[in-house]
């Protein structure tokens, strides 16, 4: 679920069998080496385990359950109108909202590795009921929710082959007066659907204003591929959204600056391996060279490291990584080495990655930035923190012509 845009930092409320199987249908909202010791295989020393948390941060084995990001990804876009209101936009507006730039988004962050296609019906299939009757909200009813998908399915089917395709994006009237925006969310099955020989197991429901949210589809796109909500919700509404991760990683924020996924998200989809992360193992301090994350992959074998590691604990690391004003992160406020922990237990919208701050005195692009205390995180050239009480110190050593970063991790 994508939280609601709080530019001040104050919450801002809003962000072939149907018939049995529809109705019984339920939703339910994871000493350094002397040179560096590259984590090898499908996990590596400092490949934390995958936990049963709700979207575990866990990199050692895959979660089946999702789709795996590597390829296409093929999504049908249906479009849904509700007899107390009708469409001032055309279905083909609202896919323009969302693609090409969802698409675009994997593509950049995957290094080519992973593209969604959409496929979208260019028409209106008229839901039974007014859009009032379902009561749409961020917290939504379970029992209206899954009405709402009952019925969006049952309009579409005859007109629209789900067995096609990987992914629905179901896409509401935003001019109904019962649509609620924050309600746009992701919907897992407890049991999957089976509808024209195809099991959906997960649907994107879209409440989306016209235009929408800047990559709020990519970020729904990253929890159909089990990654995290990454902010943190206030209790109460009371406090910030993005104490946790602020604008870095769209799972955090989708109005981030540096909406590029964090590295260790990278190796979890699949899109950096073992050979792109050094592993820091043992007691000492020894120097790694770090290509931006956002940097284009080299054409074969790109072995070039872009993240480094020091496990803390069963479940707990110390990341860094380079970000710069690059591809989708070519907004951000500040470049240079980012430090952010990494804990496998907690579940998502817990606080699974927190970024540390580099520079806790100081803020970056207020009225731009979605939480500029940590806007300039980063750390510069012959800048240094140590994480604590984890005892791992981070320092940057230089910085080539080339792009590349020296870095030093060390642990006590």
């Amino acid at each position: 679920m994508v939280r609601p845009q709080t530019p001040t930092g104050v919450e801002r409320p809003r962000l072939r069998r149907l018939g049995a199987m529809l109705t019984s249908l339920c939703a339910i909202a994871a000493t350094l080496v002397a040179g560096p010791a590259r984590a090898v295989g499908p996990g590596g020393p400092c490949a934390l385990p995958r936990s049963e948390a709700h979207h575990s941060e866990g990199i050692d084995t895959w979660n089946s359950s999702y789709p795996r990001p590597l390829g296409r990804l093929d999504a049908v876009m249906v479009f849904l109108s509700f007899p107390d209101s009708r469409p001032v936009a055309t279905p083909a507006q609202l896919a323009a909202d969302h693609f090409p730039g969802t698409a675009r988004f994997f593509e950049r962050a995957s290094y080519g590795r992973f593209t969604v296609r959409a496929h979208p019906v260019n028409r209106w299939f008229r839901m039974p009921r007014p859009s009032t009757a379902y009561r749409i909200q961020r917290d939504w009813d379970g029992e209206l929710r899954t009405a709402y998908l009952r019925d969006a399915i049952a309009a579409a089917h005859g007109g629209v082959d789900f067995g096609r395709y990987g992914l629905v994006y179901l896409v509401a009237d935003p001019d109904a007066p019962g649509v609620d925006s924050d309600a746009t969310k992701v919907v897992n099955l407890d049991r999957p659907l089976e509808v024209d020989g195809a099991e959906l197991r997960r649907v994107v429901t879209v409440f989306e204003h016209h235009p929408p949210d800047r990559n709020v589809l990519a970020h729904e796109t990253g929890h159909v591929l089990d990654l995290p909500d990454l902010y943190h919700r206030p209790t109460e509404g009371k406090g910030d959204w993005d104490t946790h991760v602020g604008d870095w990683d769209l799972m955090g924020s989708q109005f981030g600056l540096a909406s590029d996924p964090f590295g260790w998200h990278k190796w979890k989809l699949g899109w950096l391996d073992a050979r792109q992360v050094d592993c820091v193992t043992s007691r000492g301090g020894g120097l790694h060279t770090l290509v931006p994350l956002e940097a284009p992959m080299r054409a074969g074998q790109d072995q070039r490291a872009r993240l480094l590691v020091a496990r803390t604990g069963p479940a707990g690391a110390i990341v860094a990584e380079v970000r710069a004003a690059s591809g989708n992160d070519a907004a951000t406020c500040a470049e240079g080495v980012l430090v952010y922990r990494v804990n496998s237990e907690t579940p998502s919208g817990g606080g699974p990655v927190q970024v540390v701050d580099g520079h806790p005195g100081t803020q970056a692009c207020p009225g731009e930035a979605v939480y500029p205390p940590l806007a300039d995180a980063p750390l510069g050239v012959g800048e240094s923190l140590t994480v604590k009480p984890d005892g791992v110190r981070v320092t940057v050593q230089g910085r080539a012509p080339g792009g590349a970063w020296t870095v030093r991790m060390s642990k006590e």
